[in-house]
């Protein structure tokens, strides 16, 4: 495959056309269904669907519940969902076996991993992030501190700078949990995991790492890195549907010495024997709180075949290109010079989406949906654009910044109905 470095030598239309005859995860874009006169770059808002997944759905409503009932939950194996769904994740993660289940939302899966840190760090309070950082994260730190007591939880925030000079040196031997999230997802800045967890453990603090962003887009190495825990969700790059379940990561030298708060039937060492006195299960079930949610959790498992024959790296390699390629175009139109570039040009430093600071964000966000590129928006002024190369083409990205140009020098976009926001955004 041509590197990316190469790919910017000649970005013409045939040029395009070439890079995607030549792309060896071309033929992954047959897995999804994808609209017709539809351009999908908001795979990091939301992913397409698998048609594997549509598969899986019918299978669930029509055979196994319709049919086999609560008979399901041996036969079909649904009570073994969230341990398998977790392993189909780990290799994602780099993350060997028995360390990540499939359960709740990323917001609970925070909440249970920042407690089980903050009682691991005995005389240890404060919980540090970034002033940036995805809002549903602070809050849950905010919570935690409002249930225990700012004598036991406090939320400390480091400004937001290019060279994470405030954030490093934050880290300090009176920080309990340094709370991060890998790709910012405002501007779509890639944090260096080593790095930080090595300064973060250098001083005896815990590290938890967010993988919203992140997971299914780029190679990750929580093992390697010696991460302590991590949360993410599984419904954007891994493509499990809406409000898909999350995941939960916690490196096994921490399993014997954990106490998980949401103490739920499911998390029980022997569930089924409806004992009144909770004994943790051992391992990464633990984690687990209540019953499965059976229709979703087995959509993101027939989701997730789709990267059982992929290399995370070749992934990485063509996001990198995908995102140089589209900045390259947005800068050779003159119309489109008042668009800000937030994300570094660094590869080392970017995730795989680009935002743009604009006055009018929102408007172009809606006129670009209108003609069918189906970007997003983020508050107060960032239009977003995310590249998912399981499904996204070369030629996509020419079109796409074609038509974002025409939106801006026709004026199309300054038409009122553009600036009517709706709920969501």
């Amino acid at each position: 495959m041509t590197s990316p470095s190469d790919m910017l030598a000649d970005v013409t239309a045939a040029a395009l056309v070439l890079h995607d005859q030549q792309d060896p995860l071309a033929a992954k874009r047959d897995a999804f269904v994808l609209p017709a006169n539809t351009l999908y770059l908001d795979g990091n808002s939301l992913g397409a669907m698998p048609k594997a997944a549509a598969v899986r759905a019918q299978q669930v409503l029509a055979a196994q519940w319709a049919q086999d009932l609560i008979k399901s939950w041996n036969t079909h194996q649904w009570i073994d969902l969230p341990q398998t769904v977790g392993e189909k994740i780990a290799p994602l993660l780099g993350a060997a076996p028995g360390q990540v289940i499939c359960c709740d939302s990323t917001s609970v899966n925070l909440f249970k991993v920042l407690s089980c840190a903050m009682l691991m760090q005995t005389g240890r309070v404060k919980v540090l992030s970034q002033a940036g950082n995805f809002p549903t994260d602070l809050y849950m730190v905010q919570g935690l501190a409002s249930l225990l007591g700012e004598q036991h939880c406090q939320l400390v925030l480091a400004n937001d700078s290019i060279d994470n000079q405030a954030l490093e040196q934050a880290i300090t031997e009176e920080v309990a949990v340094l709370l991060l999230t890998q790709v910012d997802f405002r501007s779509g800045r890639l944090l260096d995991m080593q790095r930080l967890t090595q300064l973060a453990h250098a001083k005896g603090v815990l590290v938890i790492w967010d993988l919203a962003h992140s997971a299914g887009a780029l190679p990750i190495e929580l093992d390697i890195c010696q991460v302590d825990f991590a949360v993410g969700c599984g419904y954007k790059y891994l493509n499990g549907g809406p409000g898909a379940p999350a995941f939960l990561y916690a490196a096994k030298r921490h399993h014997a010495r954990l106490t998980q708060p949401l103490s739920g039937w499911m998390g029980h060492q022997a569930p089924f024997n409806f004992d009144n006195t909770y004994q943790k299960a051992p391992g990464i079930t633990q984690f687990l709180t209540g019953t499965p949610a059976i229709l979703s959790m087995s959509v993101l498992d027939a989701a997730l075949e789709v990267f059982a024959d992929v290399d995370m790296a070749t992934v990485r390699e063509k996001s990198l290109a995908l995102s140089s390629i589209f900045h390259q175009l947005v800068q050779q139109q003159g119309s489109l010079h008042a668009l800000q570039l937030l994300t570094p040009l660094e590869p080392a430093e970017r995730g795989s989406q680009l935002a743009y600071q604009h006055p009018n964000a929102y408007a172009l966000c809606q006129a670009l949906i209108k003609q069918g590129v189906i970007a997003d928006f983020r508050s107060p002024n960032i239009l977003r654009l995310g590249f998912t190369p399981l499904y996204t083409r070369y030629v996509d990205v020419g079109t796409a910044v074609a038509i974002l140009a025409n939106i801006v020098s026709s004026n199309e976009y300054l038409k009122p109905e553009y600036a009517i926001k709706q709920k969501v955004t």
